[in-house]
């Protein structure tokens, strides 16, 4: 399966579990399609609660599933189909019409012989030949329609000029609202927000002079052109800002024209046929106006958007997106709680969104069709047909305002399941209902058979409708209440049957789904219908629209509260094997835990022991965490966090305390670390210098912790990385001080030295020198702890670290290195030899493009004597001990290769305490990707190209999903405790003076 524009957040980034949309108690509502209206409600047949009324008896018996069948066969097929060759998609659909022809006259004559004689075994083989001939010709249906779509997303002249990555003039047709992508790092630099829209190429001029008219499909990258800041040493280029505000106001159907560097797919059966990426000087060439239609629906969402400007920043967000699935102004913070708490599903346009207004029309759905029948159509005396008529209407007007694309028609069919049981009368109708959308809707769009989103709103609207009602019985027969067994039937049936797909996507495998979703519960029907009175009034009385969003606030406010709380869990989320098979392996995991659970729930005692086992999942209190895994190891004195390729280091400064040494490159995982150990306060943050992969987890050590100040280095590039460093600091309230070379501090058990940089200023840019600018203005930080000697070189590069040895000749052997720069090749021989360090710890990230750490510095470190720890295979590294007795634990390895070599010059390490796995001396393996280059200068040359290049210029295809270009890498994550020891030896401590102030 492929995963487009449609089905990723709008906030941003790649398909992550955010995309995926794991599950909902929401009624109707599951993954990011949604699911059908009112079908949590509508399930209840024959339930043995009074209140909701006796079910009308041609209503009760097992499922209808005849239509499942050929509705199945044509996604399979239709999913087969778009990356098949059209000749063996031909002989596949003539085979299956030839096969379903066959089957049909068998059926005639055995129906035939039915008829004549008194035997019913005939009548049944003929029913189960026809229902066969159904599903071949449905798949035949499936296949062709799918062939059709490729072929045509494949025809004119753009593919071949893509692959040919041709700078083209090209008249687009907008077909979707422009979004933000979420900044990327990518090695030291963060990569800028670009534009992202999907568009239509009607209009072609190509570089031999033809112009040519057609209706390709392409995805639009804009960006705007870098602008340029001056600086003491000379001028250097900021990443590009984001495009001017003309751009994000383009609406669906109007019509610009760009020049664009073209380059094709990621993926040879995308749904688009090129990526164009635009580098912007200004507004866009606008060539014909939006529709009417898209005019009327866009000053809606306008109206609705400045209605809620004066609310708090979280409900201001989510209120847009609750309605229409506008996540425009949802932050990156608030985008990853929902991710964790599996809430995303709220912020897109599902058919939940259209249930909760019908709802108003036609009350609780399953009295809907009975006398005792409540909403507004009983109060105005419509009939059944009426009030379906009225629903459609609604249903239409939804569509307008959300935007008529696939992803809106397929909410809008699903949420219309529950006016056709309406206008029918026939509540059994809801599951061929469901098959016939999927069926139509498959045939319409093929593409969506390749769509994570759409096979999550099917499975949960199944689950709703088939499991649930099941579910909700059982609890109802152990005395739980109606209404509570209801929600809880229907969180949990969408969360069993998603949470596989959405281990495939992200990896992982959410604790908290159910819980959050039952407590956002409360506010999504109250917010939901308030901001649809917003954006109604909006247009025609804004101060009466904004009064109606201080209303709504207040339950968006709740959710958001729910999102946050609930991804600050340690638990909330736990790492899971990705891909098929561990999709495979979740679905039967889930299978057998039902079938456990049946017999848990039947004795009280195990179900009370079950439901607190689970609290204490979630919770993880640490003596339990400890005493369990091992982690953190007591008495730890540092810990390098596994935070990808990056750097964050922690150093026990007392209970709850500690000071920290940059943030990584993304907020989750430093967040993530801090939360192990148990961290709380942060006196001081130090961030070596301004790289991203230094600085972007920044938000995430400031997140519910109190942080003193932080620290950073006299060097303030690049510019907009350190931008957002001093904006992050006065949003939350923390100065920002300069490191001074000499600067002596303590912390409780703490003492340190700022070694570097010097006392000039200011150091010279790449160009301008032998030193490397940020890389070189790292702040290098000599640390005493518990005895041990522990220095922290950043990402130093060798003309500094040679700098640093002349600046500071009394420097002498130390316990434990950070080796500088993610262990690359560059490093000054005379200061490894001068250090001489027992443990060599370095940070990077597994599959890294840069070969860190290079094979030739664990070499040098290894022919020294030093123990080296890698994060991109041991996950997080605590150093633990005493000079006397040196140890490190580490926890959450990613590879399970070894050497089997011991290094030399000093005698083999021997594994103390009570070890969890082999030495951790012996994991000097060779990483992924090593080899490849050294880090400096080679991000900033990836970032710098209209169209991704490889450093040698080799042209990359791009992602349709965000225009990224390159391959695209994925981390597994587990969890593994190990001891590894270090043998003593005696040494010299530093002679840089008093570590005290």
């Amino acid at each position: 399966m492929t995963s487009t524009p449609e089905d990723e957040n709008p906030a941003g980034g790649a398909v992550t579990s955010a995309d995926a949309g794991a599950s909902t108690g929401r009624v109707g509502a599951g993954g990011r399609e949604g699911t059908p209206g009112g079908a949590a409600e509508a399930h209840q047949d024959g339930r043995a609660d009074p209140s909701y009324g006796r079910a009308d008896a041609h209503q009760d018996g097992p499922a209808d599933l005849r239509l499942v069948g050929p509705a199945g066969a044509a996604w399979a097929a239709a999913a087969v189909a778009l990356g098949a060759p059209g000749g063996m998609v031909a002989a596949g659909c003539a085979m299956a019409v030839a096969l379903a022809a066959l089957a049909l006259w068998r059926a005639r004559s055995k129906g035939g012989r039915s008829a004549r004689g008194n035997d019913a075994a005939p009548g049944r083989s003929a029913g189960a030949l026809v229902a066969l001939a159904a599903v071949l010709l449905c798949a035949a249906v499936g296949a062709a329609s799918a062939a059709l779509h490729a072929a045509d997303v494949r025809r004119g002249p753009l593919p071949t000029w893509a692959h040919r990555y041709a700078r083209l003039t090209v008249e687009l047709e907008v077909t979707d609202d422009p979004r933000m992508t979420r900044p990327k790092v990518r090695g030291s630099q963060r990569m800028p927000s670009a534009l992202v829209f999907t568009a239509e190429a009607v209009r072609i001029a190509t570089p031999d002079g033809r112009v040519t008219t057609a209706r390709t499909p392409v995805l639009a990258v804009v960006q705007q052109r870098a602008a340029k800041h001056g600086k003491a040493a000379g001028e250097s280029s900021s990443p590009s800002p984001s495009p001017s505000p003309e751009w994000r106001r383009l609406l669906p159907s109007t019509r610009i024209r760009v020049v664009a560097r073209a380059a094709p797919p990621l993926e040879a059966a995308d749904r688009t046929a090129a990526v164009l990426r635009v580098t912007a000087d200004g507004s866009p060439n606008e060539v014909a106006p939006p529709s009417a239609l898209q005019r009327l629906a866009g000053s809606l969402r306008t109206g609705l958007r400045r209605a809620t400007d004066g609310l708090t920043p979280d409900a201001r967000a989510l209120l847009p997106g609750l309605v229409v699935g506008d996540v425009s102004r949802v932050p990156p913070d608030l985008d990853d709680a929902f991710s964790t708490t599996d809430l995303t599903h709220l912020l897109a346009v599902s058919g939940s969104n259209l249930t909760i207004v019908l709802a108003l029309l036609i009350g609780p759905p399953h009295l809907a069709a009975r006398a005792e029948r409540r909403g507004l159509a009983r109060r105005l005396g419509l009939s059944l047909r009426g009030t379906a008529l009225v629903g459609g209407a609604l249903a239409l007007g939804f569509v307008v305002v959300c935007r008529p694309d696939p992803s809106v028609l397929r909410a809008a069919a699903c949420g219309l399941i529950t006016l056709l049981a309406i206008g029918t009368g026939r509540r059994r109708s809801l599951l061929p209902a469901l098959a016939a959308a999927v069926l139509l809707l498959v045939l319409y769009d093929p593409w969506l058979a390749r769509r994570y989103g759409f096979l999550l709103s099917v499975l949960a609207t199944g689950a709703l409708l088939l499991l649930a009602p099941r579910w909700s019985a059982a609890l109802q027969r152990r005395r739980v209440p109606p209404r509570l067994a209801e929600v809880v039937a229907a969180a949990a049936a969408a969360q069993a049957v998603c949470a596989p797909v959405v281990a495939v996507l992200a990896a992982r495998v959410g604790l908290v789904g159910v819980p959050c979703n039952l407590l956002a519960e409360l506010a999504v029907a109250p917010a939901t219908i308030l901001g649809f009175a917003v954006l109604a009034a909006a247009p025609v009385a804004l101060p009466v629209a904004k009064a109606l969003a201080w209303c709504a606030g207040w339950p968006a406010e709740w959710i958001a509260a729910v999102a946050r709380t609930g991804a600050e869990l340690p638990g909330a989320e736990v790492g899971w094997p990705g891909g098929w098979v561990g999709g495979l392996m979740l679905a039967v995991g889930t299978v057998v835990l039902l079938a456990v659970g049946r017999r848990v729930l039947r004795r009280r005692w195990l179900g009370a022991l079950s439901a607190l086992a689970l609290v204490l999942a979630v919770c993880r209190p640490a003596p339990l965490t400890r005493v369990l895994t091992g982690w953190p190891p007591p008495d730890w004195r540092v810990v390098a966090c596994d935070v990808g390729q990056g750097d964050g280091l922690v150093l026990a400064a007392g209970d709850g305390t500690a000071l920290v040494v940059d943030a990584g490159p993304e907020p989750r995982a430093i967040d993530r670390c801090l939360t192990g150990l148990g961290i709380h306060r942060i006196p001081l943050l130090i961030l070596t210098h301004f790289h991203a992969d230094h600085v972007d987890g920044l938000p995430g050590v400031l997140r519910g912790r109190s942080v003193g100040a932080i620290e950073t280095t006299t060097l303030q590039e690049p510019y907009e990385q350190a931008k957002s460093v001093r904006e992050a600091a006065a949003g939350a309230g923390v100065p920002v001080l300069r490191a001074a070379p000499g600067e002596r501090r303590h912390l409780g058990p703490l003492a340190w030295e700022v070694l570097w940089p010097g006392a000039s200023p200011w150091l010279p840019s790449a160009g301008d020198g032998a030193f490397s600018g940020p890389n070189d203005a790292s702040v290098a930080v000599l640390v005493r702890t518990g005895g041990l000697t522990v220095l922290l070189l950043g990402d130093l590069e060798p003309p500094a670290q040679q700098a640093l040895l002349a600046a500071h000749p009394e420097l002498a052997a130390v316990d434990v290195l950070k080796v500088a720069h993610h262990g690359s090749a560059y490093q000054d021989p005379e200061l490894m030899r001068r250090l001489t360090p027992r443990l060599a710890l370095i940070s990077c990230g597994a599959g890294n493009p840069y070969g860190h750490p290079a094979p030739r510095t664990v070499a040098a470190l290894r022919a020294g004597g030093t123990r080296v720890l890698r994060t991109d295979t041991e996950g997080a590294i605590a150093v633990v001990g005493t000079p006397g007795r040196l140890s490190a634990v580490v926890g959450g390895r990613r590879s399970r290769r070894r050497s089997a070599t011991r290094p030399t010059g000093r005698p083999a390490a021997r594994p103390i305490g009570r070890g969890r796995g082999r030495s951790a001396g012996r994991s000097e393996g060779r990483g992924a990707g090593q080899g490849r280059g050294r880090c400096g200068g080679v991000a900033g040359r990836w970032g710098a190209d209209a169209v991704g290049r490889e450093p040698g210029g080799t042209l990359r295809p791009c992602d349709t999903r965000d225009g990224s270009c390159g391959t695209r890498r994925s981390v597994r994550r587990g969890r593994h405790v190990r001891h590894a020891g270090v043998r003593a030896a005696p040494r010299a401590t530093p002679r840089v003076g008093s570590h005290a102030t």
